[in-house]
């Protein structure tokens, strides 16, 4: 448990060393403005707004998920490029325990800044426990688009790319609020069709165990997949 912490502790202390991290902790700050201030006077100026507001409490959910998803990825990256993953490679730690040092942080976090803004949002009134529990859904893409990322990458230039279509595929299921319902089910294919499915429903007052439970499944299949190829890759 001493090394799990000690990793975490170092990984989030990188944050704070390199400034194309750490600009990009002021992204919840932004999300956390548009909700509390920008949505409340669009939907006041603009009475046909207010069926809207749902699908940007969606987005800014998820887009949540991208700080953690960008920082931990671009440190893997970094450590992987000049040859640090060899070190950690030897470090007396099961394959699960180097997963947690390194994803414990993001993703509690994550799911921290999500219950707080679902609580501060002056739309919905939402019960803790669905709102914990979908939060703690909406974190798990933060694990997943770390571990693909790595699995995939050997630079920071492949990454940069990367990450730009992985927000693409992350973020495509928003589509299925626009068109007929029959053909809404095709983004099931994509695991964030179920978290989005998930707020939607639990901004909407509506029942969310089945789509959660559903996106909790796809996730954690996806994590434990692509964890078993990321071990293999990332400290050759």
């Amino acid at each position: 448990m001493k090394n799990i912490i000690t990793l975490s502790v170092a990984d989030f202390k990188l944050i704070f060393r390199d400034p194309s991290l750490r600009s990009f902790l002021g992204l919840p700050i932004l999300l956390f403005a548009l909700v509390i201030w920008l949505l409340p006077y669009l939907a006041q100026t603009y009475p046909g707004f207010e069926p809207y507001i749902s699908v940007f409490m969606v987005v800014a959910a998820v887009e949540n998920t991208q700080m953690f998803s960008f920082i931990s990825s671009m440190v893997l990256i970094d450590e992987k490029e000049n040859s640090v993953a060899q070190v950690y490679g030897v470090v007396p730690l099961s394959n699960s325990e180097y997963l947690l040092s390194r994803l414990a942080i993001p993703y509690l976090f994550t799911v921290c800044l999500n219950v707080i803004l679902f609580i501060v949002q002056p739309f919905y009134h939402i019960g803790l426990i669905e709102n914990i529990s979908v939060s703690m859904l909406v974190g798990l893409i933060v694990p997943v688009y770390v571990i693909g990322i790595n699995s995939i990458v050997k630079n920071r230039m492949q990454g940069m790319v990367y990450i730009k279509a992985f927000n693409l595929i992350v973020l495509a299921p928003i589509a299925a609020f626009f068109i007929p319902g029959k053909w809404e089910w095709i983004f099931g294919l994509l695991p964030s069709h179920w978290v989005f499915q998930s707020i939607q429903n639990l901004t909407n007052g509506e029942e969310v165990w089945m789509n959660l439970l559903i996106g909790f499944v796809f996730l954690m299949i996806m994590f434990l997949l692509l964890s078993r190829h990321f071990l293999k890759k990332h400290f050759n």
